[in-house]
């Protein structure tokens, strides 16, 4: 790509009326430049078993390119036509709840052989009717994938003979997930009881953990068949989501997103975040992280919010700032679902860029000066390489495993919530990270790695980050990691498995805390906490105390713990308690491991990198309703947007939701 592409989601078929050269015409006046179009229309494009109708696609193909604005084509594979659900009783999913009923989207199962051979067609006929269209620049693979919880018997078929693969010998098998436990044993292949009723954790976890697979192999295979059709320059990519929290919010359970993107040629994904008052940029930073790491490099932004929901209107200045977010994290692109607010069905109140009566309003002329801005400054922004001194290391397994025993037995703290309690400190005290797999064996490229509830590792796993530390690095570990191997079998040795002798500690015991406060030692004596949720009764060995509990019966145990290993260090977190003091302990621990950051936090936000132009971008964010000030402390620079001169050592004030974008040779 040559610039940074800006736009939105466009479907002529869901127009109450044709305007496609005002939305066009619009669309360059806002300094537009990109359309996604296709992927969920596949009614529309095959509205009958084998009639094809693709009037509406080429009025919008032809409409781009009048106007050169690039088209990106997805493919119509997620949401069925109302005629192949009844094709086959096997092709609407069946599972922990019954089968499914024809309605919502994604409701069909993605291993049935009589859905995936009408979906090779529409592909097929789809690529061949586009394919030699100068104005499409990529393709996306059907839209937010995942494997819908399939559980019918071709799935579980496929799964029996995954375990074969792994596990030629029964007993071993039997074994390893101990399922000898109330007489769960499966003696004989063939004896494989229906998936949906097992009771075993482990079990379980690898349905799971194979589901996952099935995504990989669906977004391999479609990735396999646009091939045979695209032109060179003409890109793969996937809009991979994330875990929702009434937004966008931490890794996927249903997709092992590092494995599937494989196939695609950059990584996409989809960020939905609060706006308003509760815009912190957090939920921008941390899944682009996401999605900067799973191919190392830019990720295209194919869906985000311009008005989006009813709490989600920005304020003025806040769709430029959300943008420049994007862009700061690594993004080579900014596009809205929707270009309109659409007039029918679940998303009618979901708001576009234009509201329901097609109008210019303040969130489209906000739009335009953002396409502006993007047209005159942009080439110094596109391709930002970032070089992180930390990462967050995550896990599917884990995630997986959490959420079998999670850390209450009536609570809903997950594993995506201990993630975000320690990456949004890292945030908020502006150390960027990298996100990174657990089977990243790179380690000694960052400074620090933290590792949020590594419940699921296998020993490999575990003795890389040991050895990480020896050899130099700073390990922040907590509570629940080095738990249980790669199927959830749980060590049985003194916990934490392996990463006791890099944290200099080891417990055996755990509860749920009720009144326990903690006390902070040496430099964090002024700080105090409470515990929450879950608690290890560390025993320290070679480690120091940080905190400690203040109880009457569990005082004599640590809470956090750091300890000297090798040449490196590490932290142990034995329990939940306030970001505030979590923030103390960070901001200790990195001034430790000397690990560089600004004078100044939340809500002031510094993302950096090197543009194509070999130039430092430093973007400043001002995520806060008030205004605040700092100290710039680099080289002479231009503040792009402004175009004025910035010089070391300056203040620089930003009112409310406001940003700089300042560009320095170093």
């Amino acid at each position: 790509m040559e610039h940074i592409l800006f736009g939105a989601a466009y479907y002529d078929e869901y127009m109450p009326y044709d305007r496609i050269e005002t939305d066009m015409q619009m669309m360059k006046k806002a300094g537009m430049n990109v359309i996604r179009i296709a992927e969920s229309t596949w009614s529309t494009l095959e509205p009958q078993d084998g009639i094809f109708d693709f009037a509406h696609l080429d009025r919008m193909l032809d409409a781009a390119e009048k106007y050169d604005i690039h088209v990106i084509v997805g493919t119509p594979s997620y949401a069925i036509p109302t005629w192949l659900a009844k094709k086959s009783d096997t092709i609407l999913a069946i599972t922990n709840s019954g089968k499914e009923i024809y309605g919502h989207r994604q409701n069909m199962d993605i291993t049935d052989p009589t859905y995936l051979k009408y979906t090779e067609r529409v592909i097929r006929a789809l690529m061949e009717h586009i394919k030699g269209r100068d104005c499409i620049i990529g393709y996306q693979l059907d839209n937010e994938t995942k494997h819908y919880n399939t559980a019918g018997a071709h799935a579980q078929e496929l799964f029996v003979s995954y375990l074969k693969e792994q596990f030629p010998s029964l007993d071993k098998f039997n074994l390893e997930f101990g399922l000898d436990y109330w007489s769960n044993r499966v003696n004989n292949w063939a004896d494989f009881p229906d998936i949906r009723g097992t009771i075993n954790g482990s079990l379980a976890a690898e349905y799971e953990k194979f589901k996952r697979l099935l995504v990989t192999n669906f977004l391999h295979w479609q990735s396999d068949i646009v091939r045979e059709y695209k032109k060179p320059k003409q890109f793969i990519t996937q809009n991979f989501d994330f875990e929702w929290h009434d937004y966008s919010y931490g890794l996927q359970p249903d997709v092992n997103q590092f494995a599937a993107v494989q196939c695609m040629d950059i990584a996409g994904c989809d960020i939905y975040h609060p706006s308003q008052d509760d815009l912190t940029g957090a939920e921008i930073s941390f899944c682009g992280s996401i999605a900067r790491g799973l191919r190392k490099d830019n990720y295209l932004i194919l869906e985000t919010e311009a008005q989006g929901n009813l709490e989600w209107l920005p304020y003025p200045g806040q769709l430029c700032m959300q943008a420049y977010s994007h862009l700061a994290c690594g993004a080579d692109s900014v596009m809205y679902w929707h270009w309109h607010s659409i007039h029918n069905s679940l998303e009618s109140y979901w708001k576009g860029v234009l509201s329901h009566d097609f109008s210019e309003n303040p969130t489209y002329l906000e739009a335009c000066k953002l396409g502006h801005e993007l047209q005159e400054y942009g080439s110094h922004l596109l391709h930002l390489k970032k070089k992180n001194q930390a990462a967050i290391m995550v896990s599917n397994d884990s995630l997986t495993g959490m959420r079998m025993f999670p850390l209450k037995s009536h609570g809903d703290s997950s594993y995506n919530d201990v993630v975000r309690w320690l990456s949004d400190s890292l945030y908020r005290l502006n150390i960027e990270f990298d996100v990174i797999d657990s089977t990243e064996t790179d380690l000694a490229q960052y400074r620090l790695i933290a590792v949020p509830a590594l419940y699921s590792a296998s020993e490999d796993v575990l003795i890389r980050l040991n050895d990480y530390v020896a050899a130099g690095g700073h390990l922040i570990a907590t509570f629940k990691s080095g738990f249980s191997n790669e199927h959830l079998k749980i060590y049985s040795d003194m916990q934490p498995h392996i990463l006791k002798d890099c944290c200099g500690i080891h417990y055996s015991q755990f509860t749920a805390p009720k009144n326990v406060r903690l006390e902070g030692k040496g430099i964090l004596s002024a700080c105090t906490g409470t515990a929450t949720d879950w608690m290890e009764l560390v025993i320290p060995d070679t480690a120091t105390t940080l905190f400690s509990y203040v109880h009457p019966y569990w005082g004599k145990y640590s809470a956090v713990t750091y300890n000297h290993y090798g040449k490196g260090s590490a932290c142990y977190i034995g329990c939940l308690f306030e970001n505030a003091t979590l923030d103390s302990l960070i901001a200790h621990l990195a001034k430790d491991m000397e690990l560089m950051r600004p004078d100044f936090q939340f809500p002031l936000i510094l993302h950096k990198g090197i543009n194509q132009f070999g130039k430092q971008i430093r973007y400043y964010f001002n995520y806060s309703g008030e205004s605040h000030s700092f100290v710039y402390d680099a080289a002479d620079g231009t503040s792009l947007l402004e175009q004025q001169a910035v010089a070391q050592d300056s203040e620089i004030t930003l009112q409310a939701w406001d940003y700089k974008i300042i560009e320095s040779d170093y």
